[in-house]
């Protein structure tokens, strides 16, 4: 049988967990053409707010990306992987305490006759533009406080069913965030460079770099820079797969990535980043359990802005959630100890990530293993056995038949979900 490897920390991709990961981590972010389409779908949607005649002329005064997107860390939306959000702030000049219905309906009719192929929607926080190709950018109208902080402000929550009395003003630092957390995840240059090469290759592009691994050119923009936000990523896709047919709220994109802003440990192995990554997760909802508390996450730059204000609804949400990120880092360091077959990490890896997702990034490994064994090269086992696989394919066709995704849950990076 074909086992799990092991392989000095010089490529950080060299275990065959950590490649598999990387790959799946991959498979659930934009592709390379739908990646370099969100600039010019940004800039356009901003150009089509601010024409004349538009009820926002003239009123737009910043427009930029948050949440995933601002840190690296944008997955698909569903297990099928062909839906993408992208979470954009508007900052309109408003006064802060304006009803809140009132930036949002200026919104919506500012976009109004937009071309787009599907829909555009007005939701509790924000409008979304639904494009074809799957890919949807959620706009959200903010207004800038009169306070020190850099960028502090007010977003809007409007649902149109409900009442005016119930709607309210939500404090922000999206921006705030951000810094922080890029602050937080240093860059860490091999473990970047490595991901983005498999990252283009995936999609049939070649990637260039300098020998020196100082210069990406901007048209090859890297994916993620440390090990932390790939880690992200999965923790992420785990809980779409793993929420899928729930019909509340889901735990927050947001409250994640703060947890990996405060986990963040360069120099770990992909894998020990996730477990890492989980046990912090564990110990902050035992500890506000132990309290009898729901959990309480804010920005760290900004206290108003609480990134938990709509879950957890119940203690027994947050122990659920708990569960789950136990088994997930319970079963990553069964991987990690365990020579595994690439059929039986398979049948470990489908129930948290997907049985496409996981399909796909095996076949990945496998061509890349292949590609060595053409090329003379080898690995080795942690056992210090050669590791050479008898053909280039594994896996059997018929083992490696992607089945149904298990569909994830469309969510919101606030947590929400898509309308």
């Amino acid at each position: 049988m074909n086992r799990l490897v092991s392989h000095p920390p010089s490529n950080p991709f060299l275990h065959p967990l950590d490649a598999i990961l990387a790959d799946i981590a991959i498979n659930v972010q934009l592709p390379p053409g739908l990646h370099a389409k969100t600039c010019e779908r940004d800039e356009s949607v901003r150009a089509y707010i601010e024409r004349p005649g538009s009820p926002l002329e003239g009123r737009v005064l910043r427009f930029t990306p948050q949440g995933s997107m601002a840190i690296d860390a944008t997955v698909s939306t569903r297990g099928t992987d062909d839906e993408y959000d992208i979470d954009v702030v508007a900052q309109l000049s408003v006064d802060p305490l304006i009803a809140p219905h009132v930036p949002l309906d200026l919104l919506e009719q500012a976009l109004e006759g937009y071309p787009v192929e599907r829909a555009i929607v007005r939701q509790t926080r924000c409008v979304t533009i639904y494009y074809a190709d799957g890919m949807h950018i959620d706009v959200t109208p903010s207004s800038r406080l009169n306070t020190p902080g850099e960028r502090e402000s007010h977003i809007f929550h409007a649902k149109r069913e409900e009442p005016r009395a119930d709607h309210f003003h939500v404090p922000m630092n999206a921006h705030g965030f951000a810094v922080w957390y890029r602050a937080n995840t240093p860059m860490e240059w091999n473990f970047a460079f490595e991901l983005a090469r498999r990252y283009y290759e995936s999609g049939g592009m070649e990637f260039r770099a300098d020998a020196e691994h100082d210069k990406v050119p901007d048209q090859t923009p890297l994916i993620a820079k440390n090990t932390a936000t790939v880690a992200l990523q999965l923790l992420k896709r785990f809980r779409n797969v793993q929420y899928a047919d729930y019909a509340g709220r889901v735990p927050p994109s947001v409250m994640l990535s703060y947890y990996a802003g405060r986990a963040a440990t360069p120099g770990l192995s992909l894998s020990a980043m996730l477990v890492r990554l989980c046990r912090w997760i564990e110990r902050e909802i035992a500890a506000a359990t132990s309290r009898r508390d729901r959990l309480h996450v804010a920005n760290p730059v900004f206290a108003r802005d609480v990134f938990t204000d709509r879950w957890p609804a119940t203690i027994a949400d947050q122990e659920e959630w708990r569960r789950k990120v136990k088994d997930l880092g319970d079963t990553i360091e069964f991987a990690q100890r365990s020579e595994m077959s690439q059929e039986e990490l398979r049948e470990v890896l489908r129930g948290m990530f997907g049985n496409h997702v996981v399909s796909r990034s095996l076949k990945l490994f496998n061509e890349r293993i292949g590609g060595a064994v053409q090329h003379g090269r080898h690995a080795h086992t942690g056992r210090g056995s050669v590791f050479v696989p008898s053909r280039p394919a594994i896996i059997t066709g018929a083992t490696a038949t992607a089945a149904t995704a298990a569909p994830a849950r469309a969510h919101t990076f606030m947590g929400g979900l898509l309308k």
